[in-house]
């Protein structure tokens, strides 16, 4: 197929393809401090909303659920359960990793929503809903999410 074609009757023509455009978006005073605290103290930090008591991680200024403009922060634990996930095995340049890829949302002690990251260190087919997970920290951090490489399962229930 050509990559490009004429639109019949018309001085049109039309590409057919993907188009690369790479952004560069900034974190913000909040996202700044959250990723700060994983790279200085592998610590995990979130906001808590002073009108309905809601923590969320990663933080953010505003409550989602009140609308109420959060400015308390607080520490969440790097331990939480799994609340549901997803394997992918298509590869895809925007992945972190190879695939098999697993994707989780987590629960962590402490917080009040969801937190997407990947899962490692465990055989898809062992995952499960309501399992247990901790964060596994990258020895060499940047300020990135992916200072989290992963979060691995681990005892308890």
């Amino acid at each position: 197929m050509p990559a490009t074609r004429k639109l019949e009757d018309r001085d049109v023509y039309i590409y057919e393809g993907q188009i690369y455009i790479p952004n560069t978006y900034t974190a913000g005073a909040v996202g700044t401090r959250f990723l700060t605290g994983l790279r200085d103290g592998k610590k995990i930090l979130g906001t808590r909303c002073a009108a309905c008591n809601r923590v969320y991680v990663p933080a953010r200024s505003t409550c989602h659920a009140c609308f109420e403009p959060i400015d308390e922060w607080v520490e969440v634990s790097g331990t939480g359960t799994l609340e549901t996930y997803t394997v992918v095995y298509e590869d895809n340049p925007c992945q972190p990793a190879e695939p098999p890829l697993v994707y989780g949302i987590i629960r962590l002690d402490g917080a009040d929503n969801g937190f997407l990251h990947m899962l490692g260190g465990v055989d898809p087919e062992d995952l499960r809903v309501g399992m247990r997970v901790q964060a596994v920290f990258e020895r060499d951090r940047t300020g990135s999410i992916l200072d989290i490489r992963y979060f691995t399962p681990f005892g308890g229930c």
